[in-house]
């Protein structure tokens, strides 16, 4: 269990060198908008490290296929709420999807923005937003904006830290990775307070 993250490190490595791992991206991106739980991001740091020169094409199909698939949770938000609830309940994320809704109140567009961003994972807010009825054009293009500056950054970095980051990356990955969950446990108690 200790070296859960490193496993999938290797494994995503060997998936970002595969030659429908564009595809595997754009389906991962697009999934985890609306109902899938590993981010984006897992898959597309290593395939810039396979491919930096290209850093800016995966970045721009990430941000696409996640935008589309924020569309497909913004419609289950909208017609399929219900049906979704038990699930949400099911899986923990019912006081994120809470504290999305209170955030729609007080916020709204601007929520979706900085959604890219948050530890609240992203299909909680896409689905929030059609269960609020969130007009849906400014969803889309707040969507973009900030989801498509997530990649952007992640791709970039990786892009210019290049080789040299790989080996560092590879030796903490276990330890970040472990790190990122604790951060997420801590953001969402203290968001919940």
């Amino acid at each position: 269990m200790s070296h859960l993250f490193s496993r999938l490190y290797e494994r995503t490595l060997q998936w970002a060198r595969h030659r429908h791992a564009v595809w595997l991206l754009g389906l991962l991106s697009f999934s985890e908008s609306s109902f899938f739980p590993v981010p984006p991001d897992v898959m597309l740091a290593p395939m810039v490290l396979a491919r930096p020169t290209r850093w800016l094409q995966l970045a721009g199909i990430t941000t696409l296929a996640s935008v589309a698939g924020g569309v497909l949770g913004y419609l289950i938000g909208v017609f399929a709420l219900e049906l979704v609830e038990p699930l949400i309940l099911e899986l923990g994320y019912w006081g994120s999807y809470e504290t999305a809704r209170e955030w729609f109140v007080r916020w709204g567009f601007w929520v979706v923005l900085l959604a890219g961003f948050s530890p609240i994972p992203y299909k909680i807010f896409t689905i929030a937003a059609g269960a609020m009825a969130l007009a849906l054009v400014p969803f889309v293009l707040a969507s973009a904006v900030g989801r498509g500056a997530r990649f952007v950054l992640v791709a970039l970095l990786v892009a210019w830290g290049g080789p040299r980051v790989e080996p560092w990356l590879h030796t903490y990955i276990d330890r970040i990775g472990w790190m990122s969950v604790a951060v997420a446990v801590v953001a969402v108690a203290l968001l919940q307070l």
